[in-house]
């Protein structure tokens, strides 16, 4: 009998999906913020060629989710 049980997507994983979604010629920029508690210590900033410099994401506890939602913001940017 077969089983049709979605897997949870690790971190590898959910990085994997985000950066494959960011285009090649987008500057990517990822920091942790050294003074920060550990719950939210991660921000990014997407570059998109032609447009002004995005602001960094708020601050948050994984360096994907601070990249994810930097992607949010660049897509929102484009639509």
């Amino acid at each position: 009998m077969s089983h049709n049980y979605a897997t949870p997507l690790t971190p590898e994983k959910r990085l994997a999906r985000v950066l494959a979604r960011i285009p090649a010629l987008w500057g990517i920029n990822i920091e942790r913020l050294p003074d920060a508690p550990d719950a939210a210590c991660w921000r990014a900033r997407l570059d998109v060629p032609g447009q002004a410099a995005q602001a960094w994401t708020t601050p948050a506890p994984t360096m994907v989710d601070a990249l994810e939602q930097a992607w949010r913001q660049a897509r929102t940017l484009m639509a």
